[in-house]
């Protein structure tokens, strides 16, 4: 079974931070270099499991012959690889090559030689490897190359493994620089509950906040457990803003066997791929509660032209704008949003009204703190649907309240089970009249629908009616419909609570402030006449 604690990241950090404490580079001038060799420590497992099935001989006979022949005829190739949708690497690029070259080999240059192979057969990769590793003491690179092959990678990585071990290099990292930790990556079991919602079997994905990529990982690892191919199945399309990241996300497609048009830019000034009713799906972890984004250079931006520019100094609103105008006219999103969203005033309490008048919010769920790595804030999981304005749920919307429903990894850090993940999906199938999925069989389910049909379920779920929400003041906050289990919550958790509080504090005053602004002005206006 997959380790889902962080006991992985701190073995490895544990080994890397040799690096920093060895030598003369700052955090981030060695952090690129570390992932690079767990970049490569993971490409060859995917590899060697390839090579594997390629040399098979526990076969029947018969086949084994007929393999024999073709084998006589040609060696396996380069396309073979592909085929698996496994990146190829060269002999000099391969881990055990490097682990077993003598120490006194130079194999800072070594590893950069197998970088620059891995680029020119590769050319996805070309320029975005990194190629510095000659700036480092041979003896660190060898023990950090020892310690990195002990990896098993069939017990310890699953899922966007990569995003997940820079996550936490990241914000160790920024700590050790008294920076807070970035915000590109989605927990694994999050983008797994977004893509399982969402339900991705074919078409164009974009992410116009895509950060370690992460989300396409998924999107294609759902389509091929549902017996597809997600290079047939799927294009991919994402945009971000920040050079090494871009480099990040186009380093863990590769590795994953994926492809696809990753652009930087700044997703608030730069429309890239030309977005508008492009898309069939989108999905995105944005940064929460985004200030000083100059507005002024986005007049006449089409993006928000829909339901007009929100006033207010934060920018969840243009995100949501953004998500809502790239979807086609059958299109769904699912993203991460800042809770305060939800329950938003002013020139974004008007957008979201108009959003919810349209038909296309479909499903909310609020999910609790302590998912995220660098993190501790809840956050609210948002679903559109523009395809369901068409369906009996066109004035409807499913509240979910998950707040509760999770498993504690450690101390600091929770995920959702693969139980869970099914069970929530499970209720949201139930909710558009689909099928649901019984590869985990959670009791839950049998437990909450016990005739296999949609039900509200105080404490948990609650569908609402357009009317409705509008009595609720246009909030789309789960806890306003979901309402409380007859059993009260016995953990009062006054951390979270608190964190809560003063999110909502934020929002409040940068509403006051715009207020305040807006009232000097007309003041001014009147003293002038």
């Amino acid at each position: 079974m997959p380790a889902n604690t962080t006991d992985l990241e701190k073995r490895l950090w544990d080994a890397a931070d040799e690096l920093r404490a060895n030598s003369k580079l700052k955090s981030s001038e060695y952090s690129v270099p570390v992932l690079g060799l767990i970049f490569l420590r993971y490409a060859d497992y995917r590899f060697t499991k390839a090579e594997q099935e390629l040399n098979r001989t526990d076969v029947p006979t018969e086949r084994l012959h007929q393999k024999s022949e073709r084998l006589r005829r040609r060696k396996i190739s380069k396309a073979d690889y592909q085929a698996k949708g496994v990146m190829y690497l060269p002999d000099i690029a391969r881990f055990s090559y490097l682990v077993n070259l003598p120490e006194s080999e130079d194999t800072g240059k070594a590893i950069n030689e197998s970088m620059k192979a891995i680029e020119a057969e590769n050319e996805e990769l070309s320029n975005i490897l990194p190629q510095t590793y000659n700036r480092f003491e041979n003896s660190l690179l060898v023990e950090l190359l020892k310690s990195f092959n002990k990896i098993d990678i069939d017990t310890d990585l699953e899922g966007d493994a990569f995003g997940k071990i820079y996550e936490y290099f990241l914000g160790k990292f920024a700590m050790s620089e008294g920076q807070k930790g970035g915000e590109f990556f989605t927990p694994t079991s999050i983008v797994k509950l977004i893509v399982e919602i969402l339900e991705p079997y074919h078409g164009r994905i974009y992410d116009p906040a895509c950060g370690s990529g992460g989300m396409f990982v998924q999107s294609a690892s759902f389509v091929a457990r549902h017996q597809k191919n997600p290079s047939a199945e799927i294009s991919i399309y994402r945009q971000e803003k920040v050079n090494e990241t871009v480099r990040l996300c186009k380093m863990n497609l590769a590795v994953n066997g994926l492809s696809g048009d990753i652009r930087e830019g700044n997703s608030y000034y730069e429309d890239i791929h030309k977005g508008i009713n492009k898309f069939d799906f989108v999905m995105a972890n944005p940064p929460f509660n985004v200030g000083k984004v100059d507005k002024e250079k986005m007049k006449g931006d089409l993006r928000v032209d829909n339901f007009g520019m929100p006033r207010a100094d934060n920018a969840n609103y243009l995100w949501i704008h953004f998500f809502y105008s790239a979807l086609n006219d059958k299109g769904r999103a699912g993203f991460v949003m800042a809770n305060s969203a939800s329950d938003a005033r002013s020139s974004e309490l008007e957008i979201r009204q108009k959003l919810i008048e349209a038909g296309v919010v479909d499903v909310m769920i609020a999910v609790g703190s302590n998912f995220f790595y660098t993190v501790t804030l809840p956050c609210t999981l948002w679903f559109l649907d523009k395809g369901k304005t068409d369906t009996i749920r066109k004035n409807k919307v499913l509240f979910i309240d998950a707040r509760h429903i999770y498993n504690q990894i450690d101390r600091a850090h929770r995920e959702f089970t693969p139980e869970q993940i099914e069970f929530i999906s499970n209720i949201v199938r139930l909710y558009r009249g689909e099928a649901v999925e019984t590869v985990y069989n959670s009791p839950l389910l049998k437990e909450n629908f016990p005739e296999g049909q949609y039900i509200d379920v105080a404490g948990l779920c609650n569908v609402a009616t357009v009317d409705e929400i509008k009595e609720q003041g246009w909030s789309l906050n789960p806890g306003r419909y979901v309402g409380v289990a007859e059993k009260e919550e016995e953990d009062f958790d006054f951390a979270e609570r608190l964190e809560e509080f003063n999110e909502e504090l934020e929002i409040l005053n940068s509403e006051a402030r715009e207020l305040e602004k807006r009232i000097a002005e007309n003041v001014a206006m009147l003293l002038e006449e």
